[in-house]
């Protein structure tokens, strides 16, 4: 696909403060999955790979304990799902990703943040038919032959397989993502991914001028600080 995957989402482990909140927005994802799913991460793949990930983005055990205690319990939070599009500045195209107890509230702070920002959020579908929703799972080797091969055994719909400069990527659907990590660790052994998550990845970048940047990095730095946030990803391309 030749996609530069890792430069469209936005990352928030850069201060103490973001720190602590990347923990929360982990222990919440992991509450929601385990809740789901069971806690057991034998028995729940996807569990498997978000606690596998909570640890390698330095998540705490006890925020991790914490999360699978309160989903292991009767009551609890209730959580669900909610995705908000819309057009940022330069007209580039932004998903956000959130989990919310209360979508009223998520909606107007996620609208707030769009509209101080000259921002425009659209409605369900706008723009998320201009991205492809893909697991991604990078690792590095060179076998790539052996990779597919190993998924079209394990009946993954691998979408797309790349070799570069000694990693291997594989795009596969969202619905294949414990399948496809399982897969891979069968034939590999415990590989250390580099890349492991599910992500929108834009069907063709935005240019943005130099005039937008500030507005678009006041976007996201304003949507990373709400709770509710769990990702964001959108269209745009910085200049060099």
């Amino acid at each position: 696909m030749g996609r530069a995957f890792q430069n469209r989402k936005e990352s928030m482990a850069k201060t103490a403060a973001a720190k602590t909140k990347v923990y929360s927005k982990y222990g919440r994802e992991i509450y929601v999955c385990a809740k789901s799913g069971g806690t057991d991460p034998n028995g729940n793949l996807a569990l498997r790979g978000l606690i596998d990930r909570a640890k390698k983005d330095q998540v705490p055990s006890h925020v991790i304990d914490k999360a699978l205690d309160k989903a292991s319990g009767v009551g609890g939070e209730d959580y669900s799902p909610a995705r908000y599009e819309g057009f940022g500045p330069g007209n580039i195209m932004v998903i956000v990703e959130c989990l919310t107890d209360n979508p009223n509230r998520t909606f107007g702070d996620v609208r707030a943040c769009f509209t101080k920002t000259k921002s425009k959020i659209g409605t369900p579908g706008s723009v998320s038919h201009m991205f492809d929703h893909l697991a991604i799972l990078a690792f590095p080797g060179d076998d790539e032959e052996a990779a597919l091969e190993a998924l079209m055994e394990a009946e993954v719909d691998v979408t797309d397989i790349e070799n570069e400069n000694g990693l291997i990527t594989v795009f596969a659907p969202p619905t294949d993502y414990a399948k496809t990590r399982e897969a891979l660790r069968a034939a590999f052994g415990d590989v250390e991914f580099e890349v492991d998550e599910i992500q929108f990845l834009p069907q063709a970048a935005t240019p943005l001028a130099d005039d937008d940047i500030p507005m678009f990095e006041k976007l996201l730095d304003m949507l990373n600080e709400l709770d509710d946030v769990q990702n964001v990803y959108h269209s745009a391309e910085l200049p060099q």
